[in-house]
């Protein structure tokens, strides 16, 4: 009892949380949205959101690099700091323009994924990564 109403934590329970944080994000965004648009690739070219002006394809690529690729770094706790800030950026367009306006329950699983990334991004992979295997 006494330790669930503790405010120390070791450094054990921390590397295993951000091990999850950075598995459950990454294979999340991954799997509900990067992987849909590249399924969906056709479909969604011609009228993907475009906020920076460099067309609906350019913009869907730019999109699955982001929710793909940094993903399955993410995961892997590999270049994790700079493959956060990508995904940050991604989501961030998401929330922030795409969703802007309407109903927060429109927003609210971006809003986490993104809160969940940028936590990764100001805190690093945690030792159990490819990074801290790498000695980055």
């Amino acid at each position: 009892m006494k330790k669930l109403i503790s405010t120390t934590y070791s450094d054990n329970a921390f590397n295993f949380a951000m091990l999850l944080q950075r598995v459950a994000a990454g294979l999340m965004l991954l799997i509900a949205h990067g992987l849909p648009k590249i399924s969906h690739y056709n479909e969604m070219a011609a009228t993907f959101f475009d906020p920076l002006k460099i067309g609906h394809r350019n913009t869907l690529l730019l999109s699955i690099f982001a929710e793909v690729f940094c993903s399955m770094l993410l995961v892997l706790g590999l270049f994790t700091r700079i493959a956060a800030f990508i995904i940050v950026l991604d989501l961030s367009f998401a929330v922030f323009m795409y969703h802007r306006g309407q109903p927060l329950r429109n927003a609210d699983l971006g809003i986490m994924y993104l809160t969940s990334v940028f936590s990764i991004l100001l805190v690093g992979p945690g030792r159990v990564s490819v990074d801290v295997m790498m000695g980055k």
